[in-house]
């Protein structure tokens, strides 16, 4: 599984003129079959940003444009059996992210993404535009899409 950071999917929607749109939509579209998949925080935040922009409507249909155009997988953290749901929401909201902003010294949205990403079975790699915020910072692999590109000819 190969899990994709908002700016990836952000190029795809805005900033047309961007030099790396290219090389981005060569990516979204060869990475459909390596089982994609982005977090449920990096889902809203991609509709947070692009509430600006879209129709209501339009942000509504996120599936049709987002899930099934990129054969997207949303992960999402899971509660433990029996877990009281304050205690899931603060361990994942609050606990994670702050023990690998400590750790790491990273912003809050990435260190929800990141913790979740490293704690998901099956994750290969994690791809982003802004790998140098990332690496070192999880096991996985941190990858731009023009690096996942020249791995995977």
């Amino acid at each position: 599984m190969v899990i994709i950071d908002t700016d990836v999917l952000l190029l795809a929607f805005a900033f047309h003129r961007d030099e790396r749109q290219a090389v981005n939509t060569t990516f979204l579209d060869q990475v459909k079959r390596a089982e994609p998949a982005t977090t449920i925080f990096n889902l809203m935040e991609l509709l947070g940003q692009l509430s600006f922009n879209l129709s209501p409507e339009r942000l509504a249909a996120w599936q049709s444009w987002l899930v099934e155009a990129f054969n997207l997988d949303i992960i999402q953290p899971s509660p433990e059996p029996h877990q009281d749901p304050s205690e899931f929401f603060r361990t994942q909201v609050f606990d994670h992210p702050f023990a690998k902003m400590r750790a790491q010294r990273m912003a809050f949205v990435d260190a929800l993404v990141l913790d979740l990403a490293d704690r998901t079975p099956g994750v290969e790699c994690f791809i982003t535009w802004n790998a140098r915020h990332f690496k070192s910072k999880s096991a996985l692999t941190v990858l731009t899409p023009t690096e996942y590109l020249a791995q995977n000819v």
